[in-house]
């Protein structure tokens, strides 16, 4: 009892820091105007598919975790829970993808970053990232493509597993769909960010080195302050591709190496990698935004403005309280 009670609370504590960070992001798109523009519809697009990984789909996680794997639904909604994690899990990879293109295009050449990408290219990129998302998910699942006969699971799952209680919710995987699942989600758009990123910090550095050279030896501050950004570069850079590989690597290489050899996952290292590649959803919030200055002023604001909204209520709920103990005591001494 006292390791499910943990748990819980382990559970709910992260399933909350995923939710609550990424409504932050949200609404600081929404209430600074100096993030309306284009560089910041992926990171928006980013916070809604981790939000609603974290409404949708962790807390059904956290509960087949607290009841050892059964789930009680059915068949049918086992499906549809399997699908959403599959297609906004795959969402939020793309979306990190993209998100690392606009960087490289933004700071390799930021006189020609507005005509490279305008509106019309960035709704095709979002396009294309949720129907890439829809198709290894709902439509691969109701296909049958992810299953080893090629049938679509859990279709001799009652509607909603009247005495089939014993039941486990889980994705199979067959051979080739796992090899397909995992380079075109995974591994590619991995090769392609570390490229990326490669190639921001090259820019970055060559940058830098160009401003010592146009500097005066005597300017001994602005070389101090270049050399600060550079490292400053050097490990956001190097924490936002870590995170990424940390969190979703051992999901990958692990259900790589089960589907290939069909092997039935071990339940505690099923646990670990998939709450694992769930925390990338609460870190994205606060990696990302952090690489944005004014994503950074502006969740600020936020934040101090809830604070200073508590403490006004707080003193006026004081002040109400005040007064009604003097009107009390007035009271009992007209008495």
């Amino acid at each position: 009892m006292t390791i499910r009670a943990l748990c819980w609370v382990v559970l709910v504590a992260f399933i909350a820091l995923t939710i609550c960070g990424n409504i932050l992001v949200c609404m600081a798109v929404a209430t600074s105007r100096r993030l309306h523009q284009l560089s910041s519809c992926f990171i928006l697009s980013l916070a809604v598919t981790d939000l609603l990984l974290g409404l949708l789909v962790l807390p059904l996680s956290a509960m087949l975790e607290l009841r050892n794997g059964k789930w009680p639904l059915g068949g049918v909604f086992c499906n549809i829970y399997i699908s959403m994690d599959v297609m906004l899990s795959s969402a939020s990879i793309l979306t990190l993808l993209a998100i690392s293109v606009d960087r490289y295009l933004a700071i390799s050449n930021p006189l020609f970053y507005p005509r490279r990408v305008t509106p019309r290219r960035v709704a095709i990129a979002l396009t294309a990232i949720w129907t890439c998302s829809l198709a290894v998910s709902f439509v691969s699942i109701n296909l049958g493509w992810n299953s080893p006969d090629f049938r679509v699971q859990n279709l001799d799952w009652s509607m909603w597993g009247e005495g089939e209680e014993g039941r486990t919710c889980r994705y199979e995987w067959n051979n080739n769909y796992v090899l397909l699942k995992a380079f075109g989600i995974f591994y590619l758009p991995l090769l392609v960010m570390c490229g990326m990123y490669h190639r921001i910090f090259c820019v970055a550095r060559e940058q830098v080195r160009r401003i010592r050279a146009a500097t005066p030896s005597s300017a001994q501050a602005a070389n101090a302050a270049a050399t600060a950004r550079e490292h400053k570069a050097t490990v956001t850079l190097a924490a936002v591709l870590g995170a990424f590989i940390i969190c979703w690597f051992p999901y990958f290489t692990y259900f790589t190496y089960m589907g290939m050899w069909a092997i039935h996952p071990n339940k505690l290292t099923h646990s670990i990698v998939l709450w694992l590649g769930y925390l990338n959803s609460a870190l994205n919030p606060i990696l990302y935004p952090a690489l944005n200055r004014d994503f950074h002023q502006a969740c600020g604001q936020l934040l101090c403005r809830c604070g200073k909204k508590g403490d006004f209520n707080t003193s006026r709920r004081k002040t109400f309280i005040a007064l009604g103990t003097i009107k009390v005591i007035k009271g009992s001494l007209a008495h």
